[in-house]
């Protein structure tokens, strides 16, 4: 089932069919329950469809969560990082991160940070490097449980990461620097390691860069994540995390203002944003 956020409500897609969902219900009930899927499942039962709804003005599927991310879970992911920060001398760092036992955590946005889809991401002016990073993205509960998932954008600019590790943060959060969307798709079971992620970049309507890569290139388990983020921290609302891209375009490649990035993930559908 995908369930979708919009200005006139949520609404489940199911067998091509549409069912209004959570009368009276805020997004952030809804999303951290437990049994999301048993509860929408019983929804849709006991419901009649409706008219489709307009989907062009979705809303990020997100209400008050915070967004986490992970890095170097993908072997293509560990190579860039390394390439980026060879001229700072920490090039091997991100072998290192790549192989240990502890993953890779970040902070990645707040709601407020975060464009849903055809919305604009943005770049950082400081920036001359910037890249998008297309990533299966979890809904997870207050208790840990791993509900859903959606498409993410987690922006970066490579040229501030590259400089030093330590300036993670700067290269990876600032305003309109996460995009998530356009739906949660809310499982029965786990995704299969076959699914496909793509990635396509529209510039002046010529595609100027495609790649796709699937979740059986993701070396971390996503289960193992989860249980590493929650380490210690509480999420009273439950949280995203973003599970590590194994696509990177090549080094000679920045965004461009108007650029139209497209994100797909089988199953899922396809998360577009534009470069505003």
């Amino acid at each position: 089932m995908k369930l979708y956020r919009t200005n006139l409500g949520f609404f489940v897609e199911e067998h091509d069919e549409f069912y209004g969902i959570g009368s009276g219900a805020t997004w952030d009930a809804l999303i951290t329950r437990d049994d999301l899927y048993q509860y929408l499942f019983e929804s849709v039962r006991n419901s009649q469809p409706i008219d489709r709804p307009i989907l062009e003005d979705l809303e990020a599927p997100i209400g008050s969560q915070e967004v986490w991310a992970a890095g170097v879970t993908y072997y293509r992911s560990r190579n860039a990082r390394m390439e980026e920060s060879k001229s700072a001398g920490s090039g091997d760092f991100y072998n290192h991160v790549y192989t240990a036992e502890r993953p890779e955590l970040f902070f990645k946005s707040t709601p407020h940070r975060v464009v849903g889809p055809n919305g604009k991401v943005g770049l950082r002016k400081d920036a001359s490097w910037s890249v998008p990073e297309p990533e299966l993205t979890l809904l997870i509960t207050p208790n840990a449980r791993i509900v859903g998932y959606t498409i993410g954008n987690d922006m970066s600019s490579r040229d501030i990461e590259g400089e030093n590790p330590l300036y993670l943060p700067q290269a990876k959060v600032y305003d309109r620097s996460c995009a998530l969307g356009p739906c949660i798709l809310v499982p029965n079971s786990s995704l299969p390691r076959s699914t496909e992620i793509r990635l396509e970049i529209h510039r002046s309507g010529m595609t100027e860069f495609s790649g796709s890569t699937t979740l059986e290139s993701m070396k971390r388990d996503p289960a193992i994540l989860v249980e590493f983020l929650f380490r210690n921290n509480s999420f009273p609302n439950g949280c995203f995390l973003l599970t590590g891209t194994g696509i990177v375009p090549p080094d000679s490649f920045t965004l461009k203002s108007g650029d139209e990035i497209r994100i797909s993930i089988a199953g899922i559908g396809t998360l577009m944003n534009f470069v505003g």
